[in-house]
């Protein structure tokens, strides 16, 4: 609260301009699959689902970690320990979620039925797993090297799995879906 508010807006507008950049690269992974889009427009509804969760998944994993890197709960000498811990809730909730959304998007798209409902039950899988593992992993390393965790960590997970959700689902749909590779 004692920091002006200029110094404030000029600290964070750092990592919103990081942010901006890192939002034209995944959508940038989104324009190289245009064409899956135009024959499976399903995919543009679904696609924010993937990345809203990762996103969220990632934030909430980012939190905990800086949360306890704060506290002195996390040091370099157990952050393998909270690591694994993460990957193991991101893979449990990661499994839950797939089953979810692909029995929904099979319901909400009959026409592409079950084939659908695998490949987003897939890519959010993997996302999950990235976002627990970026979670983690992003603030344990930026405050190894000195960089305040709390600052620029979302801004960084949240590229990882936007970027990765949106080519796993979309990569997956083109490969699954249309029946060739990117």
């Amino acid at each position: 609260l004692a920091e002006p508010v200029p110094t404030t807006a000029r600290r964070r507008s750092v990592w919103l301009f990081v942010n901006l950049i890192t939002a034209i690269l995944a959508s940038s992974v989104v324009r190289l699959f245009e064409d899956t889009i135009a024959q499976v427009v399903a995919l543009a509804v679904l696609m924010p689902i993937v990345a809203s969760m990762g996103g969220i998944a990632g934030t909430q994993t980012l939190t905990v970690i800086v949360r306890n890197l704060a506290l002195g709960r996390i040091t370099w000498a157990n952050a393998r320990r909270a690591l694994v811990k993460e990957i193991a809730v991101g893979a449990l909730e990661g499994v839950g979620f797939a089953i979810l959304i692909a029995v929904i998007a099979a319901l909400w798209y009959p026409d592409w039925g079950w084939r659908l409902g695998a490949v987003i039950a897939a890519a959010m899988l993997i996302n999950l797993l990235i976002a627990a593992l970026v979670g983690a992993a992003v603030p344990l390393v930026l405050k190894r090297v000195g960089v305040d965790p709390a600052l620029a960590s979302g801004t960084i997970v949240t590229t990882f799995t936007d970027v990765c959700g949106f080519f796993a689902f979309l990569g997956l749909a083109k490969l699954f879906l249309l029946g060739h590779g990117a």
